[in-house]
């Protein structure tokens, strides 16, 4: 499960086509994930030999609860937003809902992106980690390893190192975590006023949690389309 603790290209190096066995042979090497296949159908994502990583790229989320703009930053990730516009084109991420709200003291997000809406679901290929090296230190962490995800930054869920795929959350409030979650974009003011909606209505009650912290939103959060 994807847990938690975004111009002309040069040429391909490699063409990413279909079935493809082994990762592209650009710098970013998309490899397949031959016993996680993709929840829907989608190729690899191009890789040229010089991923660009200049400009900021819009992506607006359309949900049934509001609009939530994007701001993909090349620079600061420059795999992960040519992934996660490939995805955006190819329509991935349309009807799919936002599976996970955390309502954690430290850990306030909503998760996305997977298709099957369980948490489980990706695009059958995976990429290495673009880690922030700026984010501010958590006062509150004595081990000085944490670090604040701040209000409105835009990041890659995964299962561990290099796992990253299509599932990613959007911070509407303060967040500490490890910074091990790429970094590759915003949430723009709009999107904030979206999310704060979400937020507000809390995580749905289960049978044996009433007031849980930790699961789907109360207020069913779905893409429609992203483009």
């Amino acid at each position: 499960m994807v847990t938690l603790g975004v111009v002309v290209a040069a040429p391909a190096a490699q063409a990413a086509v279909p079935g493809q066995a082994g990762p592209t042979a650009g710098p970013c090497q998309y490899t397949p994930t031959p016993d996680d296949p993709p929840a829907r159908p989608v190729s690899l994502p191009p890789d040229p030999r010089h991923t660009p990583d200049r400009g900021i790229i819009t992506v607006t989320l359309f949900t049934n609860l509001g609009l939530i703009p994007l701001a993909l930053d090349r620079a600061q990730a420059p795999c992960t937003v040519q992934s996660f516009l490939h995805l955006t084109r190819h329509g991935f991420y349309n009807r799919t809902i936002c599976h996970r709200l955390t309502t954690y003291p430290t850990l306030k997000v909503l998760q996305c992106g997977d298709p099957t809406g369980t948490g489980e679901g990706g695009p059958g290929y995976s990429y290495k980690d673009e880690l922030p090296t700026n984010l501010p230190p958590a006062p509150t962490d004595p081990t000085g390893v944490r670090r604040i995800y701040g209000r409105g930054l835009l990041a890659m869920a995964n299962a561990g190192p290099d796992t990253n795929g299509s599932q990613f959350f959007l911070v509407f409030a303060d967040s500490v975590l490890r910074p091990n979650y790429t970094v590759f974009g915003a949430v723009r003011p709009l999107g904030l006023n979206t999310l704060d909606r979400i937020a507000a209505g809390g995580v749905a009650p289960t049978p044996d949690d009433p007031a849980p912290v930790d699961g789907a939103p109360a207020r069913r959060t779905e893409i429609l389309l992203a483009i």
